[in-house]
């Protein structure tokens, strides 16, 4: 009888450890998810401004047509995605899109009236805050999916997350164009 008690606590030992591991794979990938959507707020706030942005540079520089049609159609583009896009889908869109946005900037530049006018500064200055809201967001991301695919892959949780689907996730990363290191002249 003795062994029976024995075989009993290490089999309620064992299934206290499993649902602690599945409780803690589940944390995680909760937090990952919350973790992208904050990406996806900030992305939606930028969606938000890009039309007033785009309007107010039509009013200085109506013949910069297609650099405002390429930041329209991308920002078309992102809200366009299908509600189920991968992050890595929407990371890439988004990438186009802040491209896009940098052109336009810059096309800003040659309009001294345009960079006076206080509703562009304005403007200007709401969506650089956003930007960077999104690379702090996308960095919070990565960090969570970082702890996730940790405890997906260690030993005894592999076991765990195997049994009940858990799969690693991929991080978002950087487009090739925009690791190149910029070109400084001062001539």
């Amino acid at each position: 009888m003795p062994w029976l008690i024995g075989i009993l606590v290490i089999v309620a030992i064992l299934g206290v450890a499993w649902i602690s591991i599945y409780n803690r794979l589940i944390k995680q990938r909760n937090w990952a998810d919350e973790s992208f959507s904050q990406i996806d707020v900030q992305l939606k706030r930028r969606n938000d401004l890009i039309p007033n942005l785009v309007e107010t540079v039509k009013g200085y520089a109506s013949h910069e047509r297609e650099t405002l049609d390429q930041v329209t159609n991308a920002r078309q583009q992102m809200i366009a995605l299908p509600k189920d896009a991968s992050p890595e889908q929407i990371n890439a869109m988004s990438n186009q899109l802040s491209s896009a946005l940098s052109r336009l900037l810059a096309v800003a530049e040659s309009y001294p009236d345009l960079k006076a006018n206080s509703n562009f500064n304005q403007l200007q200055q709401s969506l650089t805050d956003t930007e960077d809201k999104i690379a702090k967001a996308r960095m919070l991301y990565n960090s969570s999916i970082q702890q996730y695919n940790t405890t997906v892959e260690s030993v005894p949780n592999n076991i765990v997350a195997g049994a009940h689907g858990f799969t690693t996730r991929a991080y978002l990363e950087t487009p090739e164009e925009d690791r190149k290191v910029p070109e400084v002249s001062f001539s």
